[in-house]
């Protein structure tokens, strides 16, 4: 089977897999309240690329992982992630109406459920997460640990903050990549060490080598966010087009020029790509997955 085939045979069965555990692990809405526990399974199931639940999966491959650790961190990612975009989309911030190719929560509900709805996709995550597993108590607080961190001031809402505060400013490019380390690497990077963590065979050099692969990844993949806001229309991205450029915001796109930016994103991809040589035919995946980054058209 060559790469491009093994690949998205692979994503499709992790993409299925992501599905289910989400459904598993999600409040049913038959359950008071009803109307949030709605909310919250209309905006995590059924859509996305799952990338971050996908690198846990792939790092977690490199070493004889737990299989209980795997699954509930890749849900606990995943509904991080989501709530991120559920308050991302909200008229304070980017006042979007279409995610993932459908209203967003806050339209499809309104503003005071679309907030409900990610407070408690937050703290669901933790509450999986927090599960028992077959994993060392150390390794799994250190889990818990990577996702708050990853997730908080420090990590995603940081970078949030800084990018609503340079709306209409120029940033060089040191600048736009600590903003873009934070709002959208920290978690990726968050992704493949709760992969890496969830074996307790990998070591912490195994650990600090798979998060310069991901830090790397993750620019990567913001650099191609920019230049596909600018390509892309909004059917193919299932959210609006030149969001980024109306709302005249930083961007890659707009420091270094189209053609650059690809050319850099690339770059990064191929960084990436030989941090994991040491791990050789285990890391197949996350090899591919960052040949995707690149290459993906939404």
């Amino acid at each position: 089977m060559n790469p491009a085939n093994e690949l998205k045979a692979w994503q499709q069965k992790a993409q299925a897999q992501t599905e289910l555990l989400l459904e598993s692990f999600l409040p049913s809405e038959n359950q008071v309240p009803h109307t949030l526990h709605e909310a919250m399974r209309y905006v995590t199931l059924d859509g996305g690329k799952r990338l971050r639940p996908l690198l846990v999966l792939a790092a977690s491959e490199l070493g004889d992982a737990d299989q209980n650790a795997v699954e509930q961190a890749m849900a606990a990612i995943e509904m991080v992630h989501v709530y991120s975009l559920v308050h991302d989309d909200m008229p304070a911030m980017d006042n979007d109406s279409l995610r993932r190719g459908k209203p967003t929560c806050h339209v499809k509900y309104d503003e005071a459920t679309a907030l409900l709805v990610g407070d408690a996709l937050q703290t669901q995550a933790f509450d999986v997460l927090s599960r028992p597993t077959g994993l060392p108590a150390e390794r799994q607080i250190a889990m818990l640990s990577t996702l708050a961190k990853s997730s908080g001031s420090l990590g995603m809402a940081g970078g949030q903050a800084i990018d609503l505060a340079n709306v209409g400013k120029a940033m060089n490019q040191a600048q736009l990549e600590q903003m873009h380390s934070l709002k959208t690497g920290a978690l990726i990077r968050a992704a493949v060490v709760l992969g890496a963590l969830a074996c307790p065979d990998l070591n912490s050099d195994d650990v600090r080598t798979l998060d310069s692969y991901a830090a790397k990844l993750g620019l990567a993949f913001q650099v191609i966010d920019d230049v596909l806001d600018c390509e892309a229309d909004t059917a193919t991205l299932g959210k609006t087009a030149g969001k980024d450029s109306d709302n005249d915001k930083p961007t890659y796109v707009k420091l270094m020029g189209l053609q650059a930016a690809r050319a850099y994103a690339e770059t990064l991809t191929a960084e990436a790509a030989a941090l994991l040589e040491p791990f050789g035919a285990k890391a197949l995946h996350l090899r591919l997955l960052a040949e995707f980054v690149t290459a993906r058209k939404n």
